[in-house]
């Protein structure tokens, strides 16, 4: 299980030391642990007990650095100014995005991938909800510094996807 070739392309925006970067909605936490063996520390946030229980017997993890929330009930706020970045993968709440971007510190990185309504060609997730529109989240961080962008089919496996590397002024 690998992290992002995204990830990996952008994780030296990073600083191995200060405020941590949180890895949103981390599922099994692929790209998290990533940036954690890059000495980068890290919180893991998600629903899934499971899976953060997994994550927090991982060697160098503690039990600390996962979070288990549901973003969607609205049960925790993200508090400003507390992660010196965000990662987002295939995951998407649009009444979050304005949480995430006061969560990170002047100077920090969002790195943010999840579909677009392209991706319905391929079938799962084909519902609103979970897609964006096009130029949707290029929109969602215009007043950002963008350090790139991407919205279009990857292959392997097929996805239609919105990419972003950008940095708060």
């Amino acid at each position: 299980m690998t992290a992002s070739v995204l990830l990996q392309q952008y994780s030296s925006l990073f600083q191995s030391a200060g405020k941590p970067v949180l890895d949103l909605a981390c599922g099994a936490g692929r790209n998290g642990l990533y940036l954690q063996q890059q000495q980068i520390p890290t919180v893991f946030a998600d629903n899934n007990q499971a899976a953060l229980t997994s994550i927090a017997a991982t060697p160098g993890i503690s039990a600390e650095q996962c979070w288990q929330v549901n973003f969607e009930e609205g049960q925790q706020q993200l508090q400003p100014n507390s992660y010196q970045g965000v990662v987002v993968f295939r995951y998407l709440h649009r009444p979050l995005i304005d949480d995430i971007k006061q969560a990170v510190c002047s100077g920090g990185i969002v790195i943010y991938e999840t579909f677009t309504v392209e991706n319905r060609q391929f079938g799962r997730p084909n519902r609103d909800a979970f897609l964006l529109q096009l130029g949707e989240l290029k929109q969602m961080f215009s007043d950002w510094e963008c350090l790139h962008y991407f919205e279009g089919i990857e292959r392997d496996p097929d996805r239609a996807i919105a990419q972003i590397v950008c940095k708060k002024p």
